[in-house]
């Protein structure tokens, strides 16, 4: 994959490439100020190089999508994890970012949808729209995109990507937690990223920061053991970009194990950037410890954080999202066959039941 300069909207759209996501996360609150925290990602793979475990599609393009809901305040977590989407004809084929698409269902139908329904004006005020069966968010970006690396173009372990972010989204819309649809208002972040590059079991440890002095960092440390590369990229308050390898991610004192993989993930870290004296403790936000997505034997944990530390010796605090991924598990695909079974008699007898009033 070569470099080419990225170009505003065009490259919001698909690419042909190997694979390729358009992901968002982001801290809300309703109207009492209580909490609650989502994330929702489309991927795109071609399916013959991909090479990713267990992902069938009947074309050569498959597209697969995770999302999930936190309520902070109850210390819930409900994800939704789709190995099959299937995206319209009429997907980006418009001059601005659309993608309209379902998932296979017994329930019925419900279009999801990742679009630009604005593009503003110059740089900022450009306005998104997503939609899910439990999301339905509207998001103005208050700041130009940010170009990882410093040109949206990095090399991870000789993994080529394209990757740039949307840092401040202001969001306002609803959600639905357990049947309820409730109004939310709150701030939002985008990442898309692209490459030719096939699934290979590898390690990250990943965080979207949002301060209070408007300012925000994407930071990660990816690979393993002596081949472990770390980046920093900021966007200021005056909309100035920088970017530092010469960063520590640290893991602290608090860790969860999951019962279902056995895999331990920290929860705390300690976040350093020398040159801007930036020193920052990230934790999973509200205590909210289980928030482990299973993807097949996949597995990773997604959740919102809370930020507190020092940036240019001035207290700072803020919300962010963290995403550890290829942290050692004991979960087989003899495990997740099983499991899967398991799901599938349920789901059955469900059917049966409402179809028939009584199990089968």
């Amino acid at each position: 994959m070569k470099y080419r300069k990225i170009q505003f909207p065009k490259d919001e759209s698909a690419h042909d490439c190997i694979i390729e996501w358009w992901y968002w996360n982001g801290n809300l609150k309703d109207k009492k100020g209580n909490k609650y925290a989502f994330m929702d990602c489309l991927f795109k793979a071609d399916i013959k190089k991909v090479k990713i475990p267990f992902l069938k599609s009947p074309f050569d393009v498959g597209y697969f999508s995770h999302s999930l809901l936190s309520d902070v305040r109850r210390k819930k977590f409900y994800q939704e994890v789709n190995p099959l989407s299937i995206v319209s004809t009429d997907s980006f084929t418009k001059p601005l970012l659309f993608i309209n698409y379902t998932v296979p269902s017994l329930k019925g139908y419900t279009n999801y949808v990742m679009e630009c329904v604005d593009k503003g004006r110059g740089s900022t005020g450009t306005t998104y729209h997503i939609k899910t069966s439990d999301i339905d968010l509207t998001m103005v970006s208050t700041k130009r995109p940010l170009l990882e690396g410093g040109k949206g173009f990095i090399d991870l372990n000789s993994d080529k990507t394209y990757y740039y972010s949307l840092t401040n989204l202001a969001t306002t819309g609803r959600i639905k937690i357990e049947g309820k649809w409730i109004d939310v208002t709150g701030k939002s972040w985008m990442d898309h990223q692209w490459a030719d590059v096939p699934y290979k079991k590898n390690k990250w440890s990943w965080f979207s920061i949002q301060l209070n002095n408007n300012t925000e960092i994407v930071c990660f440390e990816y690979g393993y053991g002596k081949n472990k590369q770390r980046l920093a990229s900021i966007s200021h308050p005056d909309g100035r970009m920088s970017h530092y390898t010469d960063i520590t991610i640290t893991p602290l004192d608090d860790k969860w194990r999951s019962s279902k993989t056995g895999a331990e993930y920290p929860l705390r870290w300690e976040v350093k950037i020398p040159q801007k004296k930036i020193s920052l403790t990230v934790s999973a936000k509200g205590g909210i410890k289980d928030h482990e997505v299973n993807f097949g034997t996949i597995n990773y944990w997604e959740g919102p954080l809370d930020v507190k530390g020092t940036a240019g010796g001035r207290k700072v605090n803020g919300d962010g999202f963290m995403e550890l991924v290829g942290y050692a598990t004991d979960y087989t695909k003899i495990r997740f066959l099983k499991d899967k079974t398991k799901q599938s008699l349920n789901q059955c007898a469900g059917y049966s039941k409402k179809v028939f009033g009584r199990y089968v």
